[in-house]
């Protein structure tokens, strides 16, 4: 008889999806329990690691609280780190020309919060997207990310000061906590850069550099020059 047998077959087939589906739910059953065994027997590493990230996360983000030096005219590092350049430069945006210039690199070890190195006005202030160099390179700030901050300065009342927070190769964010026309602090907290990173002062071409090339500075407290 015509089309004998179909509903047998179709029924068939729905008895086969459904075994076929009853396995798969076994299957992965038995798997998520070998897996499951498996992460419970790595529970202790696994706390262990968390409890290092924490501690590591707690001591990248520190934020110590900077002795900010007395005196007139000086003008503080900005960033934790080593200075690895002292030279003349160009910045034609705020400073306007010829500069001079320290840049001090930021391990991943250093303290990634900065600091207003003299007292004043928020002036310029300009994010430049851009690549993620290592930020060893002295000359990442021609390629990388950046957030540029100029600053006339309250003593002597009209110097300007530029600030140039750098990305780096693991450090993919700048998190600027001061706008233009803002009034800051010498030694105020302006800026935090998460991981390796780089910081550019740009001073006038006759400010006293202090400073040396290798030598260690904190932010907010060590000075790297003096603006006549």
């Amino acid at each position: 008889m015509k089309h004998s047998g179909k509903a047998a077959q179709s029924a068939l087939t729905l008895i086969g999806l459904s075994g076929m589906a009853v396995l798969l739910l076994l299957g992965s059953a038995a798997l998520g329990k070998i897996v499951a065994s498996f992460v419970l027997g790595l529970a202790g590493v696994l706390g262990a690691l968390w409890v290092l990230f924490i501690l590591f996360t707690f001591y990248f983000f520190r934020d110590p609280d900077p002795a900010v030096p007395t005196g007139k005219n000086l003008v503080l590092a900005p960033g934790h780190g080593k200075v690895d350049t002292i030279d003349t430069t160009t910045e034609p945006e705020f400073m306007g020309g010829e500069c001079r210039r320290i840049s001090i690199f930021l391990s991943v070890f250093d303290v990634h919060v900065q600091n207003s190195p003299v007292m004043g006005r928020i002036a310029f202030f300009r994010h430049k997207p851009g690549q993620y160099l290592n930020a060893m390179r002295t000359d990442c700030s021609q390629f990388n990310e950046n957030v540029l901050i100029g600053i006339e300065a309250g003593e002597p009342m009209g110097r300007k000061v530029g600030v140039r927070l750098i990305a780096g190769l693991i450090a993919r964010r700048i998190v600027p906590w001061v706008a233009q026309n803002e009034v800051v602090q010498r030694g105020e907290r302006i800026s935090l850069i998460q991981f390796g990173s780089r910081v550019d002062v740009y001073l006038p071409l006759d400010s006293k550099v202090t400073v040396k090339l290798g030598d260690r500075v904190v932010g907010g407290e060590s000075i790297l020059a003096e603006l006549v």
